[in-house]
C-alpha cells in the first residue's frame, strides 16, 4: 500500500479531461495492524461508496483498503524518521492523503498522451536537467541539429550526465509499460489489454526516432543498474534484528522480511552494478554544492509529478520518482548505513520511512518489468519480420 496525495495542487493546476482518469477512493479495507483512530481521510473520500463503481475506468485509482491494512500503516509510520531525501514525499497526515492498494491500480495505458503529457516531460527535461534553453533536445522542431545537444551533454560533469540518463531511463521505462499494457479492444463486456508493437516502435525504433530510441533504451538499462545497486547496498539496513515490518500480523511480517532479505541477497550476488563512488568525488566543497543542486533538481521533478492530470498516471509517476529518489539516497549514504547499530536501543543515523521502502521496491519492480518486456517486444518484432 502506497500513501499519496492525489489532490495536491500544481502551480499550473488543471483537471484531467479524459473520462478514464478519474480518481475515487472506495470503502476502506485495512488489516488490523494498520488501523488507527488518528488515521485521516477526507470526508468526501470516504462517504460516497457508490463512487467505487467508477473504478473500472482506466485512469481511476481504486482506493480500497482493509481496516487491518490501515492500522498497520499507522503503526509503521511512528518508526519513520525524516532524513536526507532526494525527493518530495507526500504528507501522510494531510486530510487529502490516502492509502492506495497498488495491486488494484496496475500501471497501464489510460489514454493520457498528446500535448498534456508532452508538457509534463518537456518541463522536466527543459527546466530540471541542468540544460540551458539555448540547447535544444533531439527531435525538437526548433533544434538545428542533434549534435549540438550531445556536444553539450558530453561537456557536462559525470554527475549531470548521470542525472539526464536517469530521467531519460525513467521516461523510457514508463513508455515501455504503457506499450506493453495497451488497451487493444473495449466493449460492453470486457477490456482487452496487451502489447502494442506499433506504439513501442513509435517510441524506440531507431529509424522512426531518428536514432534516439536505442539511446533511450540504454538509459533504461542504466536506471536498472542504479536501482539494483541501491538494493544491494541497503541489505545491512534490513538485516538488522532491530528492523521489523509492521502490519500487525507477526507471522506474516516475519515471512515477508525473510522474502525481502532473499531478494536483496540475489541483488547483491550480481557484480558490477554501478560504481557510485565516481560521483560527487574530488573537491569536497564543490562536490557538496553539486550534490545539493542534484538533490534540489530531483525534488523539483517530484513536484512536477503533481501536475500530471491523469490521476493513475500521477500515482505511478510519483511512486517511481520517489523510488528513484530513495535509491539515490541509499547510494550516497554509505557511511551512515555502515555505521548503523544492530540493537534497537540506539537510533541509527540512517533511516528509511515506510513510504520510501514501498516506493523503492515497487519502482524496482517497474523497471524490472520494463527489462522483461523489452525481451517480449524483441520476440514480437522478430516474429513480424519472419
Amino acid at each position: 500500500h502506497f500513501t499519496i496525495t492525489l489532490l495536491k495542487l500544481c502551480i499550473n493546476h488543471s483537471q484531467c479531461g479524459l473520462k478514464y482518469c478519474a480518481v475515487k477512493p472506495c470503502t476502506e479495507v485495512i488489516p488490523e495492524g494498520l488501523k488507527s483512530s488518528s488515521y485521516k481521510y477526507s470526508e468526501a473520500a470516504s462517504q460516497d461508496i457508490e463512487e467505487c463503481e467508477k473504478a473500472e475506468k482506466l485512469g481511476a485509482v481504486d482506493g480500497s483498503l482493509s481496516d487491518e491494512t490501515r492500522q498497520a500503516l499507522q503503526e509503521w509510520k511512528k518508526h519513520d524518521d525524516e532524513s536526507d531525501r532526494f525527493c518530495m514525499l507526500d504528507d501522510e497526515d494531510s486530510p487529502k492523503s490516502q492509502y492506495v492498494d497498488l495491486l488494484l491500480n496496475p500501471e497501464r495505458f489510460t489514454g493520457y498522451k498528446g500535448p498534456e503529457a508532452w508538457r509534463i516531460w518537456n518541463s522536466i527535461y527543459e527546466e530540471n536537467c541542468f540544460k540551458p534553453y539555448s540547447v535544444k533536445r533531439p527531435l525538437n522542431p526548433l533544434a538545428s541539429n542533434r549534435q549540438g545537444f550531445y556536444r553539450w551533454l558530453e561537456g557536462l560533469c559525470v554527475e549531470k550526465r548521470a542525472f539526464f540518463r536517469l530521467v531519460s531511463g525513467l521516461h523510457a521505462s514508463i513508455n515501455t509499460h504503457l506499450s506493453a499494457r495497451y488497451l487493444l479492444d473495449e466493449n460492453w463486456f470486457e477490456m482487452k489489454w496487451g502489447h502494442n508493437v506499433s506504439e513501442f516502435q513509435q517510441r524506440f525504433d531507431e529509424e522512426l526516432t531518428e536514432g534516439e530510441g536505442p539511446k533511450r533504451l540504454r538509459n533504461l538499462y542504466f536506471l536498472y543498474l542504479i536501482e539494483l545497486r541501491a538494493l544491494a547496498k541497503i541489505l545491512p539496513y534490513f538485516e538488522r534484528p532491530a528492523f521489523h515490518l509492521y502490519t500487525g500480523q507477526r507471522t506474516q511480517d516475519n515471512e515477508n522480511k525473510k522474502l525481502l532479505l532473499e531478494l536483496l541477497h540475489v541483488a547483491k550476488s550480481f557484480p558490477l552494478h554501478f560504481d557510485e563512488t565516481a560521483l560527487f568525488a574530488g573537491n569536497k566543497k564543490e562536490a557538496m554544492k553539486l550534490k545539493e543542486d542534484f538533490k534540489m533538481t530531483f525534488k523539483n521533478i517530484s513536484r512536477i509529478m503533481d501536475c500530471v492530470e491523469c490521476f493513475k498516471c500521477r500515482l505511478w509517476g510519483k511512486l517511481q520518482t520517489q523510488g528513484l529518489g530513495t535509491a539515490l539516497k541509499i547510494l550516497f549514504s554509505e557511511r551512515q548505513i555502515e555505521a548503523m547499530p544492530n540493537t534497537s536501543n540506539t537510533n541509527p543515523s540512517f533511516q528509511l520511512s515506510r513510504q520510501e521502502i514501498v516506493s523503492l521496491f515497487n519502482a524496482f519492480g517497474r523497471i524490472s518489468t520494463s527489462v522483461r518486456e523489452l525481451e517480449n517486444f524483441r520476440s514480437l518484432l522478430s516474429n513480424l519480420k519472419q
